[in-house]
């Protein structure tokens, strides 16, 4: 027998009080894995090469969910294990059960297993979300070797499972309680050997630490093949799923939801939704065209610059990268003479979406420049661009993209970096000196 720590992972052949990492009482015991065969027992195995007839490629199965499908790469792939993450309460179950509800080739159903919830609650839900009529099989276990039994009984009639949670399931097979390290990385195993074996679509949610991220061994976001993040702020409606890991797709897609009381809805133009909210004359507002994958969002960034009594001037960002904010505050100080030595700068991303993008630097320097001087910078302006340290102003990727769908959208003017092309209502810079006299303009 071996021991393992549930908070880093580490294994140990004896137990002690404390680990190498410094938790104490964190080793539980584990089964020793079994010994390898012997060389001389092994039988080669059989190569093929890419062009070969035995290797089929697996058709993708749509969910009837637009935006989960376009995070994923385009519908289920048979026999991939898909890892789903979110903050309690944000609408993974609600996601799952929706999903369940699909219609899936020859007749088949979803499978949904659940270790948090009985039955009656979640069909509870299912009728709140007008689907207590469709064609999933319930059942609520924390067992591993009694679910498996049940999927090897109605394999056949199985195209999606799921299995809400892995920190709630636990094998007789070892000790421990479930969520520990040893009881997580057993049960994924075991579920990623079936979905392989019988090519059959696997879902297994995942909690989260109050850091964000994964709860449990890093084994388990390298086992699976795909890894989604399901995000939202609690005080908006709006929810963003993200893949983080996509064997079979991209990783820089997203699907945007909506939660309300009838479930999650699908937003199909979110952009037109930021744009029509905007506020006329407010002062430190412009919109940034963001690239996610392939879709460009217009979003609203909002700053505000205020009087500070602090003797630690505040730098309160939500949404976007912390530690820009203090960079483009230290470019404007450094080549434009504004100081914010006794200033708060504030700066928030509306709607409760996270945008990760350098080139969303010149968007937010105009905000900040637009509520320090108190100029509000006209309705339906758009910004982007990437700010060196230097006060240049540097041209981004998909400027061409953002520029024509600003134009689709009837933006007023965009604002960017010097490029070549010459477009209607383009605003060119070359630094930062050109932002602030041209926003001084607009008082005039």
């Amino acid at each position: 027998m071996k021991f393992v720590c549930e908070s880093c992972g580490v294994q140990h052949l004896k137990w002690i009080g404390r680990c190498s990492c410094g938790e104490w009482n964190t080793l539980v015991e584990i089964a020793d894995m079994k010994s390898a065969k012997a060389l001389s027992n092994a039988s080669a195995l059989n190569l093929v090469g890419l062009d070969s007839d035995a290797i089929d490629f697996p058709e993708r199965v749509n969910t009837n969910i637009g935006e989960f499908d376009r995070t994923i790469g385009g519908g289920l792939v048979p026999g991939g294990v898909i890892l789903l993450s979110g903050d309690p309460g944000v609408g993974k179950s609600t996601l799952l059960l929706q999903i369940s509800n699909s219609t899936f080739p020859d007749n088949r159903c979803a499978i949904y297993i659940s270790g948090e919830e009985s039955t009656s609650q979640i069909k509870l839900r299912a009728k709140r979300l007008g689907i207590a009529d469709g064609p999933m099989k319930l059942s609520a276990s924390n067992n591993l070797e009694e679910i498996l039994a049940t999927f090897e009984v109605h394999k056949k009639d199985t195209a999606l499972v799921i299995v809400d949670s892995i920190q709630t399931i636990a094998s007789d097979n070892l000790d421990g309680s479930a969520g520990s390290v040893g009881q997580i990385r057993y049960c994924a195993q075991k579920l990623i050997e079936f979905a392989k074996l019988e090519n059959i679509t696997v879902i297994i949610v995942g909690h989260v630490t109050k850091e964000g991220t994964i709860a449990g061994p890093k084994i388990l976001e390298h086992s699976v093949d795909t890894v989604l993040h399901f995000e939202g702020e609690r005080n908006y409606s709006f929810r963003i799923l993200r893949a983080i890991k996509n064997r079979f797709g991209p990783t820089d897609e997203m699907g945007i939801f909506e939660i309300l009381e009838t479930g999650l809805q699908q937003v199909e133009n979110p952009s037109m939704m930021f744009l029509n909210q905007q506020q006329i004359g407010a002062t430190g507002s412009i919109i940034f065209p963001s690239m996610e994958g392939t879709r460009l969002l217009m979003v609203e960034i909002q700053s505000l610059v205020a009087q500070s009594f602090l003797q630690m001037p505040r730098r309160a960002v939500i949404g976007w990268d912390n530690t820009r904010l203090p960079m483009i505050c230290a470019v404007l100080e450094k080549h434009c003479k504004i100081s914010f030595a006794n200033k708060d700068v504030y700066l928030n991303v509306m709607g409760g979406l996270r945008i990760n993008e350098p080139a969303a630097d010149l968007a937010v320097l105009i905000a900040i420049i637009s509520s320090h001087l108190n100029i509000p910078i006209p309705t339906n302006y758009v910004a982007f661009g990437e700010i060196g340290l230097s006060g240049e102003i540097r041209s981004v990727q998909h400027t061409i993209k953002r520029i024509t769908e600003a134009n689709k959208l009837a933006c007023k003017g965009i604002m960017t970096g010097v490029i070549k092309e010459q477009y209607e209502n383009m605003i060119q810079f070359k630094n930062i000196q050109q932002v602030v006299e041209w926003v001084k303009k607009l008082q005039k």
